[in-house]
């Protein structure tokens, strides 16, 4: 699986950006969101670290992690079962004098010790609010050949709807960056800017040791954030570079994205283009292929294993083990794993969590710009 041994091991925040999805992550964190029917959204960032060798990987959790303990196991999926390095997830530090941390700086202060004694020259930081199949090998090249003390990646797009609305609070700091050349001249926080602007996929490479030096530093000054406390007030001395990402990629900033993004995915050219490069892996849940009984109609679905589909459905995503029973139509929805729609039920524009059972003769209709939710475990 591993083509390549890279110098440098990958940090994994996967509680980042919670809060714009609250309805997904009661029971959960950003990072085990099931994504394109059979996925998580941690996958994709972890998978790219591994194809690209990056085998010493560190995931630091905040809260609602034990889904995610359960989806990664001992990394095996991703071949970072192994004695040195490999899949190493961090819960929340609970010394008595110290809260669960806030943001990056008091996340990597947590485990400082463990950054010291890792041989790696340099370390690699993702959040897990992007599902993107990013060449982190070219990026570390791309840090090392600039001379850059901090690179940071980023895409060309307009700032999605959702960052533009009240009540954005610092909890889900976005950055913009202001570029001479390369180089990164200003960082701008939660900017309501128009047109296409340089929007951070935080994603970032550094030198372990100067990694640890700065955290180092800002802890103890009570610093919180790395990119509002430490990088934005330092970029005359730090030489922070903009690595421009021109691949696909699907950022999740609230529950309109995550039902467009998905939807993004029936097209044959946005779904080839994510997993055109390498591999996503993902946990494996042995089960049937889908089945189609007849008389069943199907048109531009994306359905994973287990499905046993005998109603109408139609530009959907199924995950693992949904069931739509005979006389039942779901159209432009997407629904979670293990999903029972039963005879009779009509879905329209409708999400569901995991283990919903819509009932039969019920109907769920949203619109395409207000899709209806039925949270985990449900029956309607």
């Amino acid at each position: 699986m591993i083509n390549s041994n890279i110098d440098a091991l990958g940090i994994i925040f996967p509680n980042s950006y919670d809060d714009l999805v609250p309805e997904l992550v009661a029971d959960r964190l950003m990072a085990s969101i099931p994504f394109a029917g059979r996925y998580r959204m941690i996958d994709f960032i972890l998978s790219s670290m591994v194809n690209c060798g990056i085998d010493n990987v560190s995931v630091i959790v905040r809260k609602n992690y034990h889904s995610l303990l359960d989806h990664l196991g001992a990394g095996r999926e991703w071949d970072l079962t192994r004695k040195n390095g490999g899949l190493n997830i961090v819960p929340p530090f609970a010394e008595k004098t110290v809260k669960v941390y806030n943001g990056r700086v008091e996340a990597l202060a947590s485990i400082l010790g463990f950054l010291k004694s890792q041989k790696e020259q340099y370390v690699v930081m993702a959040d897990t609010n992007i599902a993107v199949n990013f060449d982190f090998g070219r990026f570390l090249e791309f840090h090392i050949a600039s001379g850059a003390d901090v690179t940071v990646a980023y895409t060309q797009e307009t700032l999605p709807e959702s960052f533009g609305e009240e009540g954005t609070d610092n909890k889900s700091l976005y950055y913009t960056l202001e570029l001479e050349d390369t180089r990164v001249s200003n960082i701008r926080i939660n900017s309501k800017a128009s047109g296409v602007q340089n929007l951070s996929m935080n994603i970032y490479a550094i030198e372990r040791e100067l990694l640890i030096d700065q955290i180092s530093q800002a802890f103890v000054r009570g610093y919180v954030f790395y990119e509002r406390d430490i990088l934005s007030p330092h970029l005359v001395t730090l030489n922070v570079q903009g690595y421009k990402y021109e691949g696909y990629c699907a950022r999740i900033t609230d529950m309109r994205s995550y039902y467009t993004e998905n939807m993004k995915l029936l097209d044959d050219e946005n779904l080839d283009a994510l997993f055109r490069n390498s591999q996503i892996y993902t946990k494996i849940r042995d089960d049937n292929p889908t089945r189609y009984i007849t008389g069943s109609a199907v048109r531009n679905v994306m359905a994973a294993d287990g499905c046993v589909i005998e109603g109408n459905v139609e530009n959907s995503i199924l995950f693992r083990g949904v069931r739509v029973a005979k006389g039942a139509v779901v159209k432009n929805c997407v629904l979670m794993q293990d999903t029972t729609v039963e005879s009779g039920a009509n879905l329209e524009y409708v999400i569901t969590d995991k283990n919903v059972v819509v009932t039969e003769g019920k109907e769920l209709k949203g619109t395409d710009t207000f899709q209806v939710f039925v949270e985990k475990g449900k029956t309607v």
